[in-house]
């Protein structure tokens, strides 16, 4: 690891959004809502709010 800062919300070159964070399918895939669903090539990964915040600004609004 060079110690440099890096994003860990990044946008792709074809427009998705690539996400850094804990993987934690196991223990919250009982916990989605009964209109949420996961796709099983889908992980539920967990960012913290600081994380979101932080990205917001540089998330396009359209």
């Amino acid at each position: 690891m060079s110690g440099q800062c890096r994003p860990d919300i990044f946008e792709l070159s074809d427009g998705s959004f690539a996400v850094v964070g804990r993987e934690t399918t196991a223990e919250l895939d009982s916990e989605l809502p009964p209109d949420a669903s996961r796709a099983d090539h889908e992980r539920i990964v967990v960012i913290t709010r600081e994380t979101l915040i932080a990205a917001k600004k540089d998330v396009p609004d359209a």
